[in-house]
């Protein structure tokens, strides 16, 4: 086994409960939890307003998993779905302007422990541990599952 490997074996599981522990919030005006999967969607949606094909797209979903949690997030008022005037079978999603401040504070206390780590390292190891974590992503996608 490659040096260090045993301890990542036994880092990843903790670090992942983690992460979703930490992202895991219940919206005060809804019975509604939102997780990681939230916080990835309301990131992208942060710039500009994408519709729910590309959202899942970018999310690496299907539609009807981005379209259920475009609808949880709407269900908590974080966002807003309409139409395309372009094209009618399209739905765009945008964050409600009124939720941008907690939207953004949300997504900052959620990303808070990796930026803080982040911040530990060099730009080199941060170029270097994204690059894993990439490639780790690409390895499991490309891997049948057990």
């Amino acid at each position: 086994m490659p040096e260090g490997m045993r301890q990542l074996l036994l880092l990843l599981p903790r670090v992942m409960h983690g992460l979703r522990r930490r992202s895991d919030v219940t919206a005060t005006s809804v019975e509604c939890t939102l997780g990681s999967r939230h916080a990835s969607a309301l990131s992208l949606l942060q710039d500009d307003q994408l519709t729910v094909g590309c959202l899942a797209g970018r999310l690496g979903l299907t539609l009807a998993t981005a379209s259920g949690i475009v609808a949880e997030l709407e269900r908590v008022g974080f966002v807003q779905r309409r139409s395309d005037p372009a094209d009618r079978r399209r739905t765009i999603v945008t964050i409600v302007p009124e939720q941008r401040a907690t939207v953004e504070e949300w997504l900052r206390a959620a990303a808070g422990p990796i930026v803080r780590v982040l911040e530990q390292l060099s730009p080199e190891e941060r170029a270097s541990f994204v690059k894993a974590m990439d490639l780790l992503e690409t390895e499991l996608e490309a891997t049948p599952k057990m």
